[in-house]
């Protein structure tokens, strides 16, 4: 695993390499201005801050996973953020190091990682919307089956977090499909990280 340390602040961005070098958690790190060896580097993971978030990052590793170190933004902002940028997972520095290093496993295996807040507050819009009309409504059940679903959970262990058959997991889980309109799970997450989810909500 490449990965690929692209934040404003050097202190931040150092801390942070010294940490994943010390837990094993990339073959290769480095930080986004080390040196022009990085112009042929090719990382598969690049954690980046709102600051370092733009459309060169993306165009000029168009098949990097990016994930968004939170420093303490807004959680309307963090939505935007990963709305905008398609975003892969969203870290905070609140993290512990056991869960950066399984959201760098999660995301490496083409998985999304949001936490359980950031979850809620992007099934909000559709809760909203389904108020007006637009959409069905998202239930509190429906939510947490989600919330299992984005960290990359089967069945079989969605129904032993929320205690629950898998048939039941199933039901849930095949109401979320109807409700977003999507026949899989890499469409659901393809439609909460698009940056056109709010459009297709209006329609």
């Amino acid at each position: 695993m490449n990965i690929l340390i692209s934040l404003k602040s050097r202190v931040i961005a150092e801390a942070l390499y010294e940490l994943i070098k010390k837990e094993s958690c990339g073959d290769l790190v480095f930080i986004d201005d080390m040196g022009t060896e990085i112009h042929y580097y090719n990382p598969d993971i690049i954690i980046a801050d709102q600051c370092s978030l733009n459309e060169q990052l993306a165009k000029r590793w168009p098949e990097s996973k990016i994930i968004l170190l939170d420093t303490g933004l807004q959680q309307e902002k963090v939505v935007t953020l990963i709305l905008m940028h398609k975003l892969h997972g969203v870290l905070s520095t609140d993290e512990n190091t056991t869960l950066m290093k399984k959201a760098l496993k999660l995301v490496y295996e083409d998985q999304i990682w949001i936490n359980n807040s950031n979850l809620k507050a992007l099934l909000y819009k559709a809760g909203t919307d389904s108020r007006s009309g637009k959409i069905d409504n998202v239930s509190k059940r429906e939510k947490e089956v989600l919330d299992y679903i984005t960290k990359g959970k089967k069945n079989k262990e969605i129904a032993e977090h929320l205690f629950m058959s898998e048939q039941t997991v199933k039901a849930h889980i095949s109401h979320i499909f109807k409700k977003f309109n999507v026949s899989s799970r890499s469409q659901l997450i393809s439609l909460l990280m698009s940056p056109s989810y709010e459009t297709s909500l209006n329609h």
